[in-house]
């Protein structure tokens, strides 16, 4: 069965990535990873995927610098969910502001991040129990 649709991970973090990407496999997606922010704008660029997962304090560019290059693309902003460890409510403010779909603290709970991914896509991927199964 061939991948419903496609999620890039933009993610210094090699566990954080490797955990989400296992999970998001077992769950059909097809999973781009991009270790810093200029390369999650190229991937982005290339690909077009349907969802970006994006963390805020990366190498290279942040989380907000390529949220402000997404919201200026030909092509339009693309559902963006942006994890951080970062406690400011300022910088969530600023993340809505760019046009973040949800905002996620680190460590959260994978079943989180899947209810807003359902969200955003519109596609059921948890049990009806709220579990990954």
């Amino acid at each position: 069965m061939p991948p419903s649709r496609t999620i890039l991970l933009v993610d210094d973090d090699h566990e954080v990535i490797e955990s989400l990407r296992t999970v998001l496999e077992i769950k059909n997606f097809r999973v781009l990873v991009a270790r810093d922010g200029n390369a999650g704008l190229a991937v982005a660029e290339r690909e077009n995927p349907d969802l970006i997962i994006l963390d805020m304090m990366m190498p290279k560019k942040s989380g907000f610098l390529v949220l402000e290059k997404l919201r200026s693309r030909p092509g339009g902003m693309i559902p963006t969910i942006m994890i951080t460890a970062n406690e400011g409510s300022r910088h969530r403010a600023y993340a809505e502001f760019l046009g973040v779909r949800d905002y996620l603290r680190k460590p959260f709970a994978v079943e989180k991040l899947m209810r807003s991914i359902e969200k955003i896509l519109g596609e059921k991927i948890l049990g009806t129990d709220g579990e990954l199964g």
